[in-house]
């Protein structure tokens, strides 16, 4: 905020009556430390300060006091900034995420009991995050079943179409599940259904969909994988990448089958920071 005032150069005209200090402010011409911006638009803000060191030069209290609050305002403020990692200091963070949660859930139709109305959902920093919550999920619950019948888990794998985003690439890494690819082609820039249920074998944990790739935007068809499962009778999870469709496609394409609606899906990220809210322009050329 800037505010202006026009100062007489006739000390006679000027009131009797004046707030604290405004006798003071010089009226001859400006020097070299006068500030007439702010302390961020002048020439020590461009300058290398010492932090070790007492400086060689001085520099005005303006300066100085502003660069030390400003520093220190970055220390945590309990008005401000949250621990969101501890739920118990501040449970009115964790109460909206678990609403932002069930709001998502109701929108993707997540399947909801007599008994308990709250989805099963967290926040995450971003969809690179809860692709990895997703991708560990998969694994969990494939490597238990595993287990349970007394079989290897040694080797697991996840199906997807060589178009997702890195982040696809590294949760495989990460927790050493071999990936296995879709690749595109010159005429479809998205996941083949039917390959990608061939590709299916026992060491699978799951098939990642895509509802807008990177590249293109394009939605991958999520209800033939879906369709194809059941009609082979494979036990096959899907984890639905909705990161950039997840906010549009419910809304513009009400209609579309992508989410909890379809058996197999069983988790889906999604981003609001990337479409949703977000104004668009369409147009089609005849």
């Amino acid at each position: 905020m800037v505010h202006l005032a026009a100062v007489s150069k006739n000390a006679d005209t000027l009131p009797l009556r004046m707030v604290k200090r405004v006798d003071t402010i010089p009226l001859d011409e400006p020097q070299e430390h006068d500030f007439f911006s702010s302390v961020y638009g002048s020439r020590f803000a461009a300058e290398d300060l010492p932090t070790n060191e007492m400086p060689e030069k001085e520099m005005p209290r303006e300066v100085a006091y502003r660069m030390i609050k400003d520093e220190l305002s970055l220390d945590g403020n309990p008005m401000l900034n949250k621990n969101f990692i501890d739920y118990e200091e501040y449970p009115q963070s964790a109460e909206i995420q678990n609403r932002c949660v069930n709001m998502i859930a109701r929108l993707f139709n997540a399947p909801m009991s007599d008994t308990a109305d709250h989805a099963m959902g967290t926040s995450c920093v971003g969809s690179s995050e809860a692709i990895m919550l997703g991708t560990l999920a998969m694994k969990k619950r494939w490597a238990n079943r595993r287990k349970a019948a007394g079989k290897d888990c040694s080797r697991p794998n996840i199906i997807m179409s060589s178009a997702v985003q890195v982040c696809w690439e590294k949760a495989a890494r990460y927790f050493d599940v071999e990936e296995k690819f879709v690749y595109c082609t010159p005429e479809r820039y998205v996941i083949d259904p039917e390959e990608a249920v061939d590709l299916v074998d026992e060491n699978t944990i799951g098939i990642c969909a895509i509802l807008g790739t990177t590249y293109t935007g394009q939605y991958e068809d999520i209800k033939a994988i879906n369709d194809l499962l059941v009609e082979r009778g494979i036990d096959c999870p899907i984890h639905v990448d909705a990161a950039s469709g997840g906010f549009v496609a419910p809304f513009v394409n009400p209609d579309l089958e992508w989410d909890f609606k379809l058996e197999k899906v069983v988790s889906i990220n999604v981003s609001g920071h990337k479409y949703g809210l977000v104004g668009s322009h369409q147009s089609n050329t005849p």
